[in-house]
């Protein structure tokens, strides 16, 4: 039975240490623009999947020597 105990004791300051975690983060403005990060993934991705000139004119299957 006391096991049971530490372990509820332990989520409790847990949860308690994630809840100020996030009213720290909403104070700072870490949530400000969440959009941003989203766009510059977006935007990284789509830079790194173009293709040369020479693959998209044979679809991609170009076999360099």
């Amino acid at each position: 039975m006391e096991l049971t105990w530490v372990t509820i004791a332990a989520s409790l300051l847990m949860g308690l240490g994630a809840a100020l975690f996030f009213v720290a983060a909403v104070k700072r403005g870490w949530f400000k623009d969440i959009e941003d990060a989203k766009y510059q993934v977006f935007w990284s991705d789509a830079k790194s999947t173009r293709q040369s000139p020479r693959e998209a004119a044979d679809g991609g299957q170009s076999q360099e020597k």
